[in-house]
C-alpha cells in the first residue's frame, strides 16, 4: 500500500478557516426520494444518538428512504478496509482520518460527491470543498469539527477541593496534587482506546516542539526518537504517572472506555475531577447535568508560557455506492438544516458556517468554537494525518505504543523507538 497524507501546514492555515461564521440556515435536500443506504461510522454512545437524530431528519423529508447507521467505533478503518477487500464496503461512512479519505479515494474506492459540490460551497465555503477535496475531485464532507485542546471539570469537585481552572501546565500539575488531597482523583483517562493518549500527546507537544516541528513530525520528516518527541512525553508522563491521580490507577485506565471516563467526571458524584478531551465531551455525557452550574471548560494550559494553541479534529462524510437516495442523504448532511439537529443536542461543532449561533446547547460549546478563532496556532490532529496502520488502528501504530506508555510512563526513550519503529514501517508502504 502507498502511502498517502495531506500536508500538516496546508490543514493548518486551512483550519483557520474552520470556524463557523455563523448566520442563518440554508437550502433543503432533495425531497422525495427512497430507497435503502448502509452507513457504517465512528460515532458510538451519545453520538451514535445524534446521528440517529439526524437520519430522523432525513427521513422526516424523505419517508420512502430507510438509512441503518452501524458503529464502527474506533475500529471503522479496519471494519472499512475489510469490507472493501470482500467487495461489500457500505453505502455512506463517516471516518475521523483525512489520510484514510485520501488513501481510499485514490485506490478508487470513493465515489465522487461533485454533486454536492454547490451545497458544500455555500455552506461551508471554500475550505469546506478544499477539506474533502483529492487530487482535484470532491470525495467528502466534511460535516462535524472538534477542538481537543479542551478540558472539561467537574465543578463540585472543583470547588470542593478549592481549586480553579489553571492557566498553566505547573498550576495544572499543583491542582491535580490539591484534588487528590482533597479525596477525589484528578485525572479520567479513557486508556482503552489509545486515541485519547494521542490527544494529550498532541496537545502537549504543539505547545512544547513548535507548530513547524509538529509539522515535521507529522510528515515523518523528523524521527519520533526527536528530543521534542522526548520532551512532551516526559510531560505526559508526569500525568499518566500519577497513578493515585486516575481512578482505579493505570491498569484500571487501560480498561475505561472513553465514553466511561467521561462519565466519571459528569455525575453527580464523580470519581474523578477532570477529562482532557474534545469540545465533543459534553455529547457523550450519559448523565445530563448543567453547563457552568454542574460542570466546565477550561483551555488546555500553556505550557513553558506557550501561545493560545489548539489541536482539530474532525470527521469526514464518504461514498463507497452511488445511487439516488445516498446522493439525497449527502447533500441533507451539508445543510444547516442536518447540522443543527446535532448542535442543539450538544457535544458538536459544525464547520457549516450557516448553522446559527442560537443552535448550540450551551455557551460553553459556543466558547469551544470562540477559541479556535483566538488561537495563535492551529493544527489537525497528527495521528489522523499519518498512515491508519500507525496513526488510527486499533492494537497498533500509536495507539498500542501510547496505551503501553501508560503501563510504564518511565519508559519515554522505549517508547520514543517504539513509535519510530512504527512510523518508518507504516511510511514505507
Amino acid at each position: 500500500m502507498r502511502r498517502y497524507r495531506f500536508h500538516a501546514l496546508a490543514l493548518a492555515v486551512l483550519a483557520a478557516a474552520l470556524v463557523p461564521l455563523f448566520g442563518v440556515g440554508g437550502a433543503g435536500a432533495s425531497k422525495g426520494v427512497s430507497g435503502k443506504i448502509t452507513m457504517v461510522g465512528i460515532w458510538t454512545a451519545q453520538e451514535q444518538k445524534s446521528i440517529n437524530a439526524v437520519i430522523a431528519g432525513f427521513k422526516k423529508k424523505n419517508p420512502g428512504a430507510n438509512v441503518t447507521y452501524t458503529s464502527g467505533g474506533n475500529n471503522t478503518p479496519t471494519i472499512l478496509a475489510t469490507a472493501i477487500a470482500g467487495g461489500k464496503p457500505p453505502d455512506v461512512a463517516a471516518v475521523g482520518q483525512p489520510a484514510l479519505v485520501r488513501q481510499f479515494a485514490t485506490q478508487g474506492h470513493l465515489k465522487p460527491i461533485t454533486f454536492a459540490g454547490p451545497t458544500i460551497a455555500k455552506n461551508y465555503g471554500p475550505t469546506g470543498v478544499t477539506l474533502g477535496t483529492v487530487n482535484g475531485k470532491l470525495y467528502g464532507l466534511f460535516f462535524k469539527a472538534a477542538n481537543k485542546s479542551t478540558v472539561w471539570y467537574n465543578v463540585k469537585a472543583f470547588r470542593s477541593a478549592g481549586v480553579r481552572p489553571p492557566l498553566n501546565w505547573n498550576q495544572l500539575l499543583n491542582d491535580a496534587k490539591t484534588l487528590r488531597a482533597s479525596g477525589i482523583p484528578a485525572y479520567a483517562i479513557g486508556g482503552s482506546e489509545g486515541w485519547t493518549l494521542t490527544d494529550l500527546f498532541e496537545n502537549i507537544y504543539l505547545r512544547t516542539a513548535t507548530p513547524g516541528k509538529y509539522d515535521l513530525l507529522t510528515d515523518h520528516k523528523i524521527k519520533w526518537t526527536d528530543k521534542t518527541v522526548k520532551q512532551a512525553l516526559t510531560l505526559m508522563a508526569q500525568i499518566l504517572g500519577d497513578t493515585q491521580n486516575i481512578p482505579g490507577g493505570a491498569s484500571a485506565a487501560l480498561q475505561t472506555g472513553f465514553p466511561q471516563s467521561v462519565d466519571q467526571v459528569f455525575s453527580k458524584s464523580p470519581k474523578a475531577a477532570m477529562i482532557i478531551e474534545g469540545d465533543f465531551v459534553p455529547g457523550v455525557a450519559t448523565t445530563k447535568l448543567k453547563p457552568i452550574v454542574d460542570y466546565n471548560m477550561f483551555p488546555f494550559p500553556s505550557v513553558n508560557a506557550s501561545p493560545p494553541a489548539v489541536v482539530l479534529g474532525g470527521d469526514t462524510v464518504i461514498m463507497f455506492k452511488d445511487s439516488p437516495v445516498a446522493r439525497a442523504f449527502i447533500n441533507y448532511l451539508a445543510t444547516p438544516e442536518a447540522a443543527t439537529i446535532w448542535a442543539r443536542r450538544g457535544g458538536f461543532t459544525s464547520p457549516n458556517r450557516n448553522v446559527p449561533l442560537a443552535a448550540y446547547s450551551d455557551p460553553l460549546t459556543r466558547a469551544s468554537a470562540e477559541a479556535i478563532t483566538k488561537a495563535r496556532f492551529l493544527r489537525f490532529d497528527l495521528s489522523d494525518l499519518e498512515p491508519s496502520s500507525f496513526g488510527a488502528t486499533t492494537g497498533q501504530g500509536e495507539w498500542k505504543i501510547f496505551q503501553d506508555f501508560l503501563k510504564n510512563p518511565k519508559n519515554v526513550d522505549g517508547t520514543a523507538a517504539a513509535l519510530e519503529k512504527a512510523a518508518a514501517k507504516a511510511f514505507k508502504k
